[in-house]
């Protein structure tokens, strides 16, 4: 399914906003765009009856999001078994300060997916989530390093998350100060951006001399 044919997204009590309505979006597109940009999510649950909300690494491919850890991890354990689960991903683009401490903000993009992972089993659809996590977080690593080993496939629980239920949530633009400050108070107001960039490759202390920065990771980079 392409993204300009992509379905909206879902409307449920739970993705509905209750406040900042005008910050919801409605573009399964922007869903996308957030997942993809995003390197890290945070994967919430019960576990023994206590909340925990743990940060992990993820993929996207279609309308699912691949999500792993260890194959012992009671976190992965539970949701792999149908517990349901919450997982959030959020971008931050700009402080906002204001004139007034009650309207200093964040410009940022998020989005929530709820719903009921399945463990990927089966050594083809591992190792196909697998890929889809490691050219998300390293484009073009999955055909340069050595790839899992039997033993290295068995410790490893990959989980599928579909995104039939999701919202999206942003805001953009400049300070939101009441009149009266705009007029009395001398406070500066204003947006501060943030700045996401690579830094130079920094090469392993083991590496053998002379082994060139592959192209792959020179791409980040530029």
């Amino acid at each position: 399914m392409s993204e300009t044919s992509a379905p909206p997204l879902s409307s449920t009590p739970r993705t509905r906003l209750n406040r900042a309505k005008n910050r919801a979006g409605t573009d399964r597109v922007q869903l996308h765009r957030i997942l993809d940009e995003a390197l890290v999510c945070h994967l919430g649950l019960v576990l023994d009856g206590r909340p925990v909300v743990l940060p992990t690494g993820m993929g996207r491919d279609g309308e699912t999001l691949y999500l792993h850890g260890s194959s012992g991890a009671s976190s992965l354990l539970a949701a792999g078994a149908g517990a349901e689960v919450c997982v959030t991903a959020t971008l931050l683009d700009e402080v906002v300060y204001a004139r007034s401490l009650q309207h200093h903000s964040m410009n940022y993009r998020s989005a929530v997916i709820y719903g009921r992972a399945r463990a990927v089993t089966g050594r083809d659809a591992k190792l196909h989530g697998l890929r889809v996590l490691t050219e998300h977080l390293s484009p073009g690593s999955w055909d340069h390093a050595r790839g899992p080993s039997a033993k290295e496939l068995a410790g490893v629980a990959v989980l599928a998350l579909p995104l039939d239920e999701a919202s999206v949530k942003t805001r953009t633009g400049p300070p939101a100060d009441d009149p009266a400050d705009v007029a009395e108070q001398p406070a500066w107001a204003g947006r501060l951006p943030l700045r996401r960039s690579w830094g130079e490759p920094v090469p392993a202390p083991d590496l053998a001399p002379g082994t060139p920065v592959p192209e792959h990771v020179r791409r980040r980079v530029r």
